[in-house]
């Protein structure tokens, strides 16, 4: 596991094709619906517990996004983003933390900027070809389907054996 991976203080999250598998729902009144998967959020919740701030960045604005990031005690959800990489660096200021400090995990092309600013940079397995590109990693689980888990997983690994050494 890399050093970089062992001194992540922030992870940064997109939504829509990583915490869900991309797909929106839509009825009469708009987006009806997102699917999260449990796994992902007791990762979530057991990397917090380690010291990690975990954040959302999307593009996209949704009460499901707000509602499921209460749940899993995210406090730093930022929607309707256009330019990622600003956004992470005035959350970084508000932090105090370097982008250096951060990892991310993107499924498309608005996430590259917020990539290549990041330490460490996720891309889901079945993201955009250029931003898998872009990734310093590639899980092996799509958006959606226990890839945030397993950059949880890998994460809290890191920090252990890096507590060890």
């Amino acid at each position: 596991m890399s050093d970089a991976a062992a001194h992540v203080r922030v992870l940064v999250l997109d939504v829509d094709g990583v915490l869900t598998d991309g797909r929106l729902y839509y009825g009469p009144r708009g987006e009806a619906l997102k699917v999260f998967h449990v796994r992902d959020g007791a990762g979530l919740k057991q990397l917090a517990a380690a010291g990690v701030t975990v954040a959302v960045i999307s593009g996209r604005r949704s009460v499901m996004t707000r509602v499921r990031c209460r749940e899993l005690g995210i406090r730093h959800v930022l929607q309707g983003v256009q330019d990622k990489a600003a956004a992470l660096r005035t959350l970084c200021t508000r932090l105090r933390v370097e982008p250096a400090d951060c990892a991310c995990i993107g499924d498309d092309t608005p996430d590259i900027p917020l990539m290549r600013l990041t330490g460490l940079a996720y891309a889901v397995a079945d993201a955009h070809a250029e931003a898998r590109q872009a990734a310093h990693r590639v899980t092996t689980l799509p958006g959606g389907q226990g890839a945030v888990r397993e950059v949880c997983d890998q994460l809290l690994a890191a920090r252990q054996s890096g507590q060890r050494a």
